[in-house]
Formats: structure tokens, C-alpha cells, sequence
């Protein structure tokens, strides 16, 4: 046990808030969307010791200035004074005092941000990596990529990026669907298929682009190709739908990314309404509900495949045992020094105390795009 002078756990003495806003390497277009940026929070929690723990959160285009307000405002305030270590005590106060804004993706993608925080902090203070401290569960986790599989691309780029994957040892592939009319996604998918060969996985997102008949068209079409699943099929606040689609296809049907709270995916689980469940780091709140939300998933007998954010989500696949895979999409190469370890497809967790990201202050302050905020 950490114990410091006094026979006490060091109190949270000051809170400091930026954020970046990173353009993507490549062009990314979904069936609903195209991402033009990347907003990121970054919140930096100090201890009465001086030790310093990092954490961030992010939206897709546009809403980080109110993230940033939410946590200036009414979040990093109700820190101050607190024991660092008590997250699960924060994090409940936190939501509760925001609980006019909750459930909803402003008041967990803020949460996150703090809740991300405190535990590299504890890792930190422990000298442990997070993917040990949270659990440990496996060592590295295989990576699928989806960077090459966006909805603009034509075919033969699909098809050349996912060889290119498969050679250099990845898993699978995701392929954005959702083209006007089937025929255009069973022949892209066709054309993967063929190229790739049968022990070689194809994930499907449609990204919420569907209603419930087109997402049963589309299902046959997906069945054909031997899908790994079909993921956001139809909105995500529609878990009958989702039921109903699951029972009438073979694929398993994936969702996650758009949920914010633990009892929605309680909601999908018990229903039977999805196979997958990808539970998002930020937009569940952090890492103290993303791990109950996997712990749940568990005892369902179904497995977490968590939405982007890869630099965070290693050491947490890795930390549990029902997680099979990690989407590579790089994120944070503008905010780092030494990237995600890769080798042969597979994905390593850092072993140095904390999440596991090499954030490098410098390129942090060149990113940022308002003047940070310092709450004690």
C-alpha cells in the first residue's frame, strides 16, 4: 500500500486544462460524417507530493470548447482538496453534480478527461503500467486497421490496403459501408474478400446509417462476405432494433461507440441486442466505467473491441480477458514522442507507470489552440 507522510494518500492541489486540435494524417469519411478535426482536452491533475498524472479526451470535429468549459467551470473546482486516489468516489461526485447535463457525450467526454487523469496519476504513484494495474490479463492484443477502409476510398485502394495489412501481420480490416445501393457494397466487400482469402477478417461499420429493413438488406450481403460483424448498424438509441436485427442475422452485430453511460449497454446486453460491444474510453466516462462496462460484457460471454483511441485502449484490452482486438487508427502522433509498440500485426502495452503515452509537452503547447486554464 502507497502511503504518504501522515499516513496519508496526497490531496489533489491544482488542475491544469488545454486542448489541440489535430488534423488526420489521411481523409476519413463515414457513412454519416467526415472528420475535418480532432479536438482534444488534455487535463493534467498535481498532487500535494508534486507527482502529476495526464489525461485527455477528444470529439470528432467540433464541441471541445465546451468540454473545456465544463471541466474549468464545474468539474476541476470539486477536485481540489480531494484524495487522489478515491476515483470511484470523484468520478460519482462529478457525474452527480453535473447531473443536468447527464447522461449525454459533454459531461462524459469531460469526465473522461479527469477520470483518464487520476488514473495515470495512481499508476504513476504505484510504478505500475496501467495495462498491469487494471488487471493484466495478456501481454499484447492482435491489431485490426481501419485507417484504409473509409467510405470515400474506391476499391482497388481497399483492396491494396488491405493486403498491405494482412502482409505486415494484422488480423483484419474494417471497411466503411453504406454506399446508395447495396450492389456498391457487395462489390467492394466482394473484391476485398477475393484478395484477402477466408481466414482473413473483414469488419463492416455503418456507422448508424441504416434503418431497420435497409440493415436487413444489408445483413444477407454482409452474411455472404463472412464478416467479422456489422457494427452500428441502424441509431444507436434503438435497442429493439437492434434485437430485432440480431435474431435475424448470422452476423454478429457490434455497437458501443455512441453510448455513454454503463446502463446502456446493460440495456443492449440484456436484450440480446448485440454480439460485440466497443465501448469507447472517452465517451463511456473513463476508465473506471469502460472496465466495469468489460467486466459486464464478460459475464455475458461477449467480447469488448473498443472504438478508436488506440494509444489508451492497448493497455485496457490488454488489462482484460475478453477483448480480442484493437482498432488501429494513430491518433496522438502529433501530441508524442515514442509511438504504440507493433510487431507482426500485434499490439504491445507500454511498461513504463501510467497509461502508457509518451505525451511530449512541447508539441502539446505548438498543437494547442486556446491558452490553458489552471484551477487550485
Amino acid at each position: 500500500m502507497l502511503v504518504q507522510k501522515g499516513g496519508k494518500m496526497a490531496k489533489i492541489v491544482r488542475v491544469e486544462i488545454e486542448m489541440a486540435d489535430l488534423k488526420p494524417k489521411v481523409r476519413r469519411s463515414d457513412a454519416i460524417q467526415s472528420f475535418v478535426s480532432q479536438e482534444t482536452p488534455i487535463l493534467r491533475v498535481f498532487d500535494a507530493d508534486g507527482a502529476a498524472g495526464t489525461g485527455y479526451s477528444y470529439t470528432i470535429g467540433t464541441g471541445g470548447p465546451a468540454i473545456v468549459s465544463l471541466l474549468e467551470r464545474s468539474l476541476a473546482p470539486r477536485m481540489i482538496g480531494r484524495e487522489a486516489e478515491e476515483i470511484e468516489g470523484i468520478w460519482r461526485d462529478l457525474l452527480f453534480a453535473t447531473h443536468a447535463t447527464a447522461v449525454g457525450a459533454i459531461t462524459s467526454l469531460a469526465l473522461a478527461a479527469v477520470d483518464t487523469a487520476l488514473w495515470d496519476l495512481r499508476c504513476r504513484r504505484a510504478g505500475l503500467p496501467l495495462w498491469r494495474m487494471a488487471g493484466g490479463a495478456k501481454p499484447s492484443v492482435p491489431l485490426y486497421t481501419t485507417e484504409g477502409g473509409w467510405l470515400h476510398i474506391e476499391t482497388g485502394a481497399l483492396v491494396e490496403d488491405a493486403l498491405a495489412a494482412q502482409e505486415a501481420g494484422f488480423g483484419g480490416s474494417k471497411v466503411k459501408i453504406g454506399r446508395p445501393h447495396l450492389s456498391e457494397d457487395r462489390a467492394r466487400l466482394k473484391a476485398v474478400r477475393e484478395a484477402v482469402g477466408g481466414a482473413y477478417e473483414i469488419m463492416t461499420d455503418a456507422n448508424q446509417g441504416f434503418s431497420r429493413p435497409e440493415a436487413l438488406r444489408r445483413a444477407k450481403v454482409l452474411e455472404e462476405a463472412g464478416v467479422a460483424w456489422f457494427e452500428e448498424p441502424m441509431p444507436a438509441d434503438d435497442v429493439a432494433a437492434h434485437a430485432l436485427l440480431a435474431a435475424a442475422t448470422s452476423v454478429p452485430v457490434a455497437v458501443g461507440e455512441s453510448l455513454y453511460s454503463i446502463s446502456q449497454f446493460k440495456d443492449y446486453l440484456a436484450a440480446g441486442a448485440c454480439s460485440i460491444v466497443q465501448a469507447d474510453v472517452a465517451r463511456i466516462g473513463g476508465i473506471t466505467p469502460w472496465l466495469k462496462v468489460a467486466h459486464m460484457a464478460e459475464a455475458f460471454n461477449t467480447p469488448i473491441c473498443p472504438h478508436f483511441l488506440m494509444e489508451l485502449h492497448v493497455s485496457l484490452v490488454c488489462a482484460v480477458p475478453n477483448a480480442p482486438w484493437l482498432e488501429y487508427i494513430p491518433q496522438l502522433d502529433a501530441l508524442t514522442g515514442e509511438g504504440m509498440r507493433i510487431e507482426r500485426g500485434r499490439a504491445f502495452p507500454s511498461e513504463a507507470p501510467g497509461l502508457g503515452i509518451d505525451w511530449d509537452f512541447v508539441k502539446i503547447r505548438r498543437e494547442r489552440v486556446m491558452a490553458p486554464v489552471v484551477v487550485e
